[in-house]
């Protein structure tokens, strides 16, 4: 009787279950991250290391992450969802352990590169599998939960890294992915189903194309993430932004003419699609503007210290973990298009009132205004991703989640390149000019947002 119990209560639950394995990689990969950043000081002092140098445990992860998503996407639906996430999830606790057993920053470096590998596996197949497990009625809702563990991720990262490292050294931010990675590993072989793709195994892999996409989503991301640092007119800067547009020129050009390409450009003829994608990629600008632009006022403009900076920069992940699931709930019942329009409201709301900041704000402003951000940013989130995955066919979940991976990825790297442009030029033109510099930073986030909203608003209900 037990035993019917139980095998009636994980066939009864059995998509949420899914839903824990798929979650538990994405508060992973988000963990990872923000934990990353925050024990840096750490990591450079330990290897007696450079700035630059140990930057690139951060910029490496991002770079390979980035460049691999629609590949891995791609195979996903060739292969199976199933197989190439719990494989990723496998190189994720490998690279893991080896990240913890560093011996110089650049093994560290290069290990990062590896988890980023296997990051990627995860990320690019994540979103299908939910949209493949739960019904059309659901897909908002399971997606708003999958995104409140990354924000969850994010949310506990901060502390939980500089507690970890304190106690028990940096190396055990990298150790706690094993046990939590191998828990999930175990959940996915039991609980996800086997992929049927029939046909579409049979299909070749477009390896120009994705040679030509990687390489060149590379030399646009190293560009506008490290030119502040080598300057927005140096030859390497320069040199990388042609390099880019060559190779991602060439990219569209053989995707054309590839019978079987790696994104197939047809998907961006859906008006639902291709609006989703660009709406996603200007809410990640106006959310990475506010990550990039909020230390360097509560820290240098306010003189508070790290531990008081994260507390209070943990009002907008934690209203963004709060809002995501219930606005994909609601999407299931009214359609995606008016939570979408409202989220993108509520964050430009939240990035003007950022953008009145003063050197004597008080602190429960800046709750407030972190705090209307963020939940912008939840309403958005959900139905956007909802109606991306729901516009795209079942043989093609694979791509459609590596193209709003990827819209993540390069927003992200916009907003920081583009909020970093403002602050550093108005600097040097003002000489102190940080206040200024912030209020133009949430100004052009605004614009982004509203840009996002009006997107939202013309494309169809999905």
């Amino acid at each position: 009787m037990a035993m019917e119990e139980s095998s009636a209560f994980l066939q009864k639950n059995h998509k949420y279950l899914i839903l824990v394995s798929v979650g538990l990689s994405s508060f992973m990969a988000a963990l990872d991250g923000s934990v990353v950043n925050t024990v840096l000081p750490v990591i450079r002092q330990y290897f007696n290391s450079d700035v630059a140098t140990i930057e690139w445990t951060v910029v490496i992860y991002l770079l390979v992450l980035s460049s691999l998503l629609l590949s891995f996407g791609r195979l996903g639906d060739m292969l199976g969802h199933k197989r190439i996430f719990i494989a990723g999830f496998g190189v994720f606790v490998i690279s893991s352990m080896l990240c913890g057993l560093s011996v110089s920053a650049w093994m560290l470096v290069t290990m990062r590169a590896i988890q980023a590998f296997g990051a990627a596996m995860m990320a690019a197949n994540s979103p299908a599998i939910l949209t493949k497990n739960f019904p059309p009625n659901q897909r908002g809702q399971a997606l708003g939960l999958g995104a409140t563990m990354t924000y969850l991720g994010l949310v506990t990262g901060p502390s939980l890294g500089g507690m970890l490292a304190q106690h028990f050294g940096w190396r055990s931010i990298f150790y706690i992915n094993v046990p939590v990675s191998l828990i999930g590993i175990l959940f996915g072989i039991q609980l996800i189903p086997k992929d049927h793709n029939g046909e579409q195994n049979k299909e070749p892999f477009d390896l120009p194309g994705a040679l030509l996409f990687s390489v060149g989503l590379i030399a646009l991301l190293f560009s506008l993430n490290q030119g502040h640092a080598y300057g927005w007119g140096s030859g390497i800067i320069l040199g990388g932004l042609i390099l880019s547009g060559l190779l991602l020129a060439g990219f569209i050009a053989v995707e054309r003419r590839t019978a079987k390409p790696m994104l197939d450009l047809s998907l961006f003829n859906n008006r639902i699609f291709s609006l989703s994608s660009i709406s996603a990629v200007l809410n990640y600008i106006s959310l990475y503007s506010i990550t990039f632009l909020m230390p360097f006022y509560l820290i240098q403009g306010r003189g508070l210290n790290p531990a008081q900076a994260g507390l209070l920069l943990t009002a907008q992940p934690l209203l963004m973990a709060i809002t995501a699931p219930l606005s994909g709930s609601l999407s299931d019942k009214i359609g995606t298009r008016l939570p979408a329009m409202l989220g993108m409201a509520i964050l430009a709301i939240g990035l003007f009132l950022l953008s009145r900041l003063t050197p004597v704000t008080p602190l429960w402003y800046i709750l407030l205004s972190l705090a209307t951000a963020g939940t912008g940013i939840g309403i958005f989130i959900s139905p956007n991703n909802s109606a991306l995955m729901g516009a795209a066919p079942r043989n093609r979940q694979g791509i459609a989640a590596g193209v709003l991976a990827t819209a993540r990825s390069v927003g992200m790297v916009l907003g920081v390149g583009i909020a970093g442009a403002i602050l550093t030029t108005v600097m040097a033109v003002s000489g102190d000019g940080l206040f200024q510099a912030i209020r133009l930073g949430y100004l052009a986030a605004m614009l982004f947002a509203i840009l996002g909203g009006f997107a939202s608003a013309v494309r169809k209900n999905g």
